[in-house]
């Protein structure tokens, strides 16, 4: 849009002078990617100088990342994703951050202190892990993560955390009818177009844009995050960072968001929200975006619960893997006992945080507690069964099954 011109050509003042080699490809790739006044913007932009020229395009490259003109730097993209390590300026995509993910040239993309099996340098010519230090990777220009979130110590405290972000999301996202227009492609007019020319839905585009934020402020970088649209990731605007990972080389290949997606709008929308559509577009895509972020979160984080349970019983998992035994790694992993606690936190969580609560105790809620009227019904912005069952049938075969793939490819670098 011209406000985004505009508002390059008024930063033009402290953008970086230098020229560089591809501007004018890419001043034609921004005019090609617009439709009534391309002719106009493209002259426009031909005749700025070189400082307004490099503002515009340094402006201009995350939006040129997204759907809406990925026809137009389908080459280019591609070009650079194969530089591993990120490429150099302006034109290294996002995605080469997030690949050799935690990653920095010449040093190791795990801090001191992780599992020694599962450090692995982030390129060929860098330092093992075990000779990376806190100094050396601050002096390459990176933050370290200090906490210990990611500790395998910490698994269960996180994972009971997101189950608190699912339930609140879906409690957000329940307060709306289906909406359908939301996942249909030109259900509403948005501009977001696929390859082939066909208008992408209005939650692809959410989603898009959202993951154009976060990605710039390394949110994809992190080992427990997982983007729908990875190719398509913008470069940081703040330094990398080095994480601990614990997990295997072979875990950064793994993402299943493709599958979530498809389950979330078949599955979970129609069992959750009334049929009908009341219009909400706006507020019930951003309840989609949350909702699809921390359930994506939550299944990829079985990399973690797989890392921790191969570490507990190496030996039994090691001879399934070795046979890439599919059914066997699943009947291991699987404690019927363990899912249905899990079901049934998730249910009564649903049950506290879906109700009404004011400073006064409800008269239902003390009933129950002084064992008397049992059977008082109360209302549930959305019935807490309805939460377990859905944790029960989508969330966690679908977390199991990233664990399998997982464990299948955990000693391929070995």
């Amino acid at each position: 849009p011209m406000s985004a011109y505009t508002c390059a050509v008024r930063a033009a003042p402290s953008a970086a002078p230098a020229a560089q080699p591809r501007t004018q490809s890419m001043i034609r790739c921004a005019a090609s990617a617009t439709s009534s006044s391309s002719s106009a913007r493209a002259t426009f932009l031909r005749r700025g100088n070189t400082s307004t020229r490099m503002a515009i395009e340094t402006s201009c490259a995350p939006v040129l990342n997204t759907a809406s003109c990925g026809q137009h730097l389908g080459g280019t993209r591609a070009g650079h994703r194969s530089r591993r390590h990120g490429g150099s300026g302006i034109y290294a995509m996002g995605r080469g951050v997030a690949d050799h993910r935690r990653g920095h040239p010449g040093t190791s993309t795990t801090a001191a202190g992780a599992l020694s099996g599962a450090n692995r340098p982030s390129t060929p010519d860098a330092a093992p892990a075990d000779t990376a230090d806190a100094d050396t990777i601050r002096r390459n220009g990176m933050s370290i993560d200090e906490s210990d979130r990611l500790s395998l110590d910490n698994i269960r405290a996180s994972l009971i955390r997101q189950e608190d972000s699912i339930i609140f999301g879906l409690i957000e996202r329940a307060q709306y009818l289906c909406n359908a227009p939301v996942y249909e492609p030109g259900g509403v007019e948005v501009p977001c177009f696929k390859l082939d020319g066909t208008r992408a839905c209005m939650l692809e585009f959410m989603l898009r844009e959202n993951e154009q934020v976060g990605g710039k402020i390394r949110r994809y970088t992190s080992p427990d995050e997982h983007a729908f649209y990875p190719d398509d990731l913008p470069l940081l605007v703040i330094g990398a960072m080095s994480y601990a990972n614990p997990l295997a080389p072979a875990a950064d290949a793994i993402n299943i968001n493709d599958r979530i997606m498809d389950m979330y709008v078949k599955n979970i929308v129609p069992a959750l929200c009334r049929a009908g559509d009341d219009f909400n577009y706006g507020s019930a895509g951003l309840a989609d975006v949350n909702c699809l972020q921390t359930i994506s979160k939550r299944i990829h984080y079985g990399k973690f619960v797989a890392e921790s349970k191969f570490l507990a019983r190496t030996e039994e998992f090691s001879a399934l893997i070795r046979a890439q035994d599919a059914a066997g790694l699943m009947d291991l992993l699987t404690f019927k006992a363990v899912e249905d606690r899990v079901v049934r936190r998730v249910t009564n969580k649903a049950a506290t945080y879906g109700q009404d609560i004011s400073e006064e105790l409800p008269d239902a809620i003390a009933a129950r507690l002084t064992g008397e009227g049992t059977n008082v019904k109360i209302e549930y912005k959305v019935a807490p069964e309805r939460v377990g069952e859905l944790y029960y049938k989508w969330i966690m075969p679908m977390t199991k099954d990233v664990q399998v793939e997982y464990l299948l490819r955990r000693l391929d670098h070995m």
